[in-house]
């Protein structure tokens, strides 16, 4: 399934969590790679961030050895020619309104595609089912 949005400035927040290194490694051994600090933030329709919403029990859990830092579930993407993830977090750290995305990806988005803030893409969804640990 294909997504559509617009990338939208983040809050900064996004490299902290993705340069922590139990994220770093459990997306090496979950995902296939180690995410480039930061993430891609897309402003998605309403019926797509509806459609993100219901599977928040999917994914792949980044679980944090931490019981008082949050874990986060991630869901395998691909934008363009690159793997990444949506990242959801859980809803008492999200900086985000309900509309929008964060994606990881092993290199910095924007960069890798030429795109930058304003700019349409497509999020193409990955088949979980073919990931031993998702969904």
């Amino acid at each position: 399934m294909a997504l559509a949005g617009t990338i939208v400035k983040g809050v900064g927040q996004a490299n902290y969590f993705t340069g922590l290194e139990w994220v770093q490694e459990q997306c090496l051994i979950k995902l296939g790679f180690k995410p480039f600090p930061g993430t891609l933030n897309v402003e998605l329709s309403k019926k797509d961030a509806r459609f993100i919403r219901k599977l928040r029990g999917n994914g792949v859990e980044l679980v944090s050895p931490d019981p008082a830092f949050c874990s986060a579930r991630a869901l395998p993407v691909s934008i363009g020619h690159l793997p990444g993830a949506i990242i959801i977090p859980a809803d008492d750290v999200n900086v985000h309104g309900k509309d929008i995305v964060e994606i990881i990806s092993p290199v910095r988005i924007k960069d890798a595609l030429g795109v930058g803030d304003g700019d349409r893409i497509t999020i193409d969804l990955t088949d979980c089912s073919k990931i031993p640990t998702c969904c």
